[in-house]
């Protein structure tokens, strides 16, 4: 609304017309006022100008205030008192800063309103939340992008997690937990009781120019696992009693990551950052699967884990890299050695890997990486090394009460163990589709090599020399329902199953049978779904039309 001015010409009005403008002129400054206290602002007391000549009704101006998009706008005020907001920070969801009082300079407003700014971690752009780097304005990383490690996942995946501001830090929590009956089919199937469960809290705050990130990722599955592990037929990798293990997937670690990343702006599209985890991940493969938005619902391990993304734990890990816009490039060097059977130590090795990763995220939807890496040494009881390269795509996209997550993943080792050399291949793709708000449909189709599958009497009645190992080639497709049951910001609860079919060679049918099938039933317990709406859902966060343009772009 504009105002008319309070001139020499107004004055010589009529008496009623000076009592009309001045009841119009306060009921404005009221309203004003009211929209402003209703948003938490308190906005500093101006100084009413002189009136030019005594009148019966004196009138007060409206206070200069700084023009916020979402309110009515105010009078204009001189250019020496207020500049208007950043363009890099957009104040229409959040309390602004309110101008200074007259004879306030303009350096000196712009210099208030930069340091309230920075001092949150937590900023919005669009529909994207992130974290800020350094005292940067524009520049920040996507939460949701933040994979496991240093690994990127698509910034639009959906954050299942609580978060809490304290002082000068901002706490985050996740976990997983899936508790139910695991029944493996065919002569070498067997049934448990289990639950699979990771538990990860996280705290970031400002340190000198960058941002700290520590977290930590634990695991009970040293007690929710019985024996050898949860049973699932045709895996293999790492050792229980000094054997191989063969048909089932191994406990995690009690300590799966205690990891801290410093994170310095350069400029506002490019970062240098470091990474030391005991344990901790290297840049190697893509994002884990008990992570990737992809793989949320089910609760089995891939059968090609062992060729894409097994080096998640590692004793000793230090990653540093650069990324740019788009694009992020980084290398580790990290104990290859993958963990031993004793799941609540800390284990001591060399730093005698190496590892190289490029990641592509050209918008929120999708992300890209290939990475190759050497691991000494990495099994117990087979000494030889890996050469391990991986390439994946990772895609997700957000549509009216759902999503969709979906990802492709490429392994490859080329081994040595005792003057053999083998090349094992594995290809994995999955999805998770939410629907309808409460219900999910996910898949998981794999093929894998595998070169471990038989023990030394198996061998024997197969017609093998003990010292080979035979290599085959193996098939698992899995489709499963979850529906959740109870959602609040704290929790959700899901009731799920699933079925996996398999495909092999047929001289494998008479130790797994001829057509054998697995099944699981569930519930799963993980934190409420992280709203991105930015209307009040999340404290201390500032919005901003940032330089981090390939999370704008669809």
């Amino acid at each position: 609304m504009n105002l008319p001015k309070l001139t020499h010409d107004n004055l010589r009005a009529p008496f009623m017309r000076a009592l009309a403008l001045a009841a119009l002129l306060g009921v404005t400054a009221a309203g004003a006022r009211a929209q402003h206290d209703q948003h938490g602002e308190h906005p500093a007391p101006n100084k009413p100008a002189p009136a030019a000549t005594p009148t019966p009704a004196p009138v007060k101006p409206a206070p200069a205030e700084v023009d916020h998009s979402m309110h009515a706008p105010a009078p204009t005020p001189s250019p020496a008192t207020v500049k208007p907001a950043p363009a890099s920070v957009d104040h229409s969801m959040h309390a602004g800063h309110d101008a200074a009082t007259k004879g306030t300079t303009e350096a000196e407003v712009v210099k208030e309103v930069s340091e309230a700014e920075v001092n949150e971690l937590m900023v919005m752009s669009g529909d994207v939340m992130g974290i800020r780097n350094g005292a940067s304005r524009a520049n920040f990383t996507p939460m949701a992008q933040m994979g496991s490690g240093t690994a990127w996942q698509p910034a639009a995946s959906p954050m299942y997690m609580t978060h809490k501001v304290a002082g000068d830090w901002l706490f985050m929590f996740h976990y997983e937990a899936k508790l139910g009956v695991n029944a493996q089919g065919g002569a070498r199937g067997v049934t448990k009781f289990e639950s699979q469960n990771w538990f990860m809290p996280m705290a970031y705050r400002r340190v000198g120019a960058g941002t700290l990130q520590l977290r930590a990722m634990l695991s009970l599955e040293p007690l929710t696992f019985s024996g050898v592990g949860s049973p699932e037929l045709f895996q293999t990798g790492e050792t229980y009693r000094g054997e191989p293990i063969i048909d089932a997937q191994h406990p995690h670690d009690l300590f799966m990551e205690l990891s801290a990343q410093y994170t310095v702006p350069l400029g506002d599209r490019a970062t240098w950052f470091t990474y030391f985890g005991f344990p901790g991940e290297p840049a190697l493969g893509p994002v884990a699967f008990m992570h990737r938005p992809s793989a949320s619902e089910n609760p089995t391990a891939p059968l090609s884990h062992h060729l894409q993304d097994s080096s998640h734990i590692s004793f000793g890990v230090i990653t540093t890299g650069f990324t740019y816009r788009w694009f992020k490039l980084e290398g580790s060097v990290f104990n290859g050695r993958e963990p031993d059977e004793r799941r609540y130590n800390f284990e001591f090795n060399p730093l005698n890997s190496r590892s190289a990763r490029l990641s592509f995220a050209p918008n929120k939807n999708w992300t890209f990486q290939v990475s190759h890496g050497f691991l000494r040494n990495p099994e117990q009881l087979e000494p030889g090394d890996v050469r391990r390269t991986t390439a994946s795509v990772q895609y997700n996209r957000a549509f009216a009460r759902g999503n969709l997550a979906a990802a492709f993943i490429w392994g490859r080792n080329h081994e040595s163990h005792s003057g053999e050399i083998f090349n094992l291949n594995g290809y994995t793709f999955e999805t998770t589709a939410n629907f309808l708000a409460r219900n999910y449909l996910y898949t998981r189709l794999e093929l894998v090599d595998k070169n471990e599958l038989l023990r030394h009497a198996e061998l024997d009645a197969l017609g093998f020399d003990h010292d080979t190992h035979p290599q085959f080639r193996i098939g698992a497709y899995t489709f499963g329902y979850v529906r959740d049951v109870w959602n609040t910001e704290r929790m959700s609860i899901g009731v799920g199953g699933d079925l996996t079919f398999y495909s092999k060679p047929e001289i494998l049918d008479s130790l797994y049978g001829n057509n054998p099938k697995s099944y699981k039933f569930f519930l799963r317990f993980r934190p409420g779904r992280m709203k991105m709406d930015g209307h009040g859902d999340h404290n201390n966060t500032t919005t901003v039309n940032g330089n981090n343009d390939a999370h704008d772009k669809h």
